[in-house]
């Protein structure tokens, strides 16, 4: 890949990723740097057309829709629950690896080139999503007071105690922790480790931690065990429903390598004479998953749930409308 084409991929991403709305072609063509030096319009939709199955491809949830029912052209946008990656264990040699990357993005042509795209959207009179940054940054952010010492208290080891109130039936007792990590979930952070009171593995939210977190025994004395999943802990007992499903669908043979990724293959079917694959797939947030389930189009057919494919079949059907 050329690296014009993959600046204008990355501000593509950038773009799509940085607004509530739908964007349209033309509107994306504005912002975007890249699409303005196309001579004509054609050579321009042809290039659209191909950053669009190439971002599919990698496996970007590319949201198709409209703003509005009077709308009369579709826009695009990237779900940012639906693009954000999900729990990542690093050996330490790769975590080092990826630190050394994350300097890059200090880089001031790197946060100069990220602001500069925002500016472009709020100049065009897009909704930006304030919860995007406005230069690109490697730094954990997070209000809670307990976050650091736990942090601190995890790294080297170390016993802690703190003040906890539950909320049902509202109390405040002292916890005496063996912290194995602090991980954040659903927008909430969260302690995990060993509660000697209780003699059992429990997760605390750092909102409700009152007071100072206090240092117990030397450094050195708690170990994380190798088979604890810290994220799939927190999941499973803090008390917040889980929204994943699993859905079944067909997919050409040959296509939609991004959907394939995360799937399951577990059959083989054909459709209208069109060999594929039955595969399975765990959908985090199936409310957003028809719209880029669509951006796939004749390449993937839902088999089950069936809301989730009359979701999928309405918005092609509204694509094909809007096309004729």
């Amino acid at each position: 890949m050329s690296v014009a084409r993959a600046e204008r991929l990355v501000n593509l991403v950038l773009c799509l990723l940085s607004t509530r709305q739908y964007l349209s072609a033309e509107k994306i063509r504005g912002i975007v740097p890249g699409y303005s030096d196309a001579p004509s319009d054609e050579a321009f939709f042809r290039t659209f057309e191909r950053d669009k199955t190439e971002l599919r491809e990698l496996g970007i949830p590319l949201e198709v829709g409209r703003n509005r029912v009077v709308d009369t052209v579709d826009g695009y946008r990237i779900a940012r629950r639906d693009y954000e990656l999900g729990e990542i264990d690093l050996e330490p040699d790769e975590a080092a690896a990826v630190a050394l990357a994350v300097r890059l993005w200090d880089s001031p042509e790197l946060t100069g080139a990220a602001h500069g795209a925002l500016l472009k959207l709020r100049a065009a009179g897009v909704d930006v999503d304030q919860a995007a940054p406005t230069v690109v940054e490697s730094k954990v952010r997070t209000t809670e007071p307990a976050f650091g010492p736990l942090l601190a208290a995890v790294q080297a080891g170390q016993a802690v105690a703190f003040d906890y109130r539950r909320p049902s039936p509202v109390e405040l007792r002292e916890r005496v922790l063996e912290p194995w990590g602090v991980v954040s979930w659903r927008g909430r952070w969260y302690v995990v480790g060993h509660d000697r009171d209780r003699k059992a593995p429990r997760c605390f939210r750092l909102s409700r931690i009152v007071g100072e977190v206090r240092k117990l025994g030397k450094p050195g004395t708690v170990r994380r065990p190798d088979d604890v999943n810290l994220m799939a802990f927190v999941a499973n007992t803090s008390g917040e429903p889980a929204r994943s499903s699993t859905a079944s669908l067909w997919v050409a043979d040959g296509r939609a390598a991004g959907l394939r990724r995360s799937a399951r293959v577990v059959g083989q079917r054909e459709v209208d004479g069109i060999a594929g694959d039955v595969i399975e797939i765990d959908l985090n947030y199936p409310d957003t998953a028809a719209g880029w389930i669509a951006g796939y189009g004749a390449d993937v057919l839902v088999l089950d749930p069936e809301v989730l494919a009359k979701s999928v079949r309405e918005r092609l059907l509204a694509a094909a409308g809007g096309a004729l």
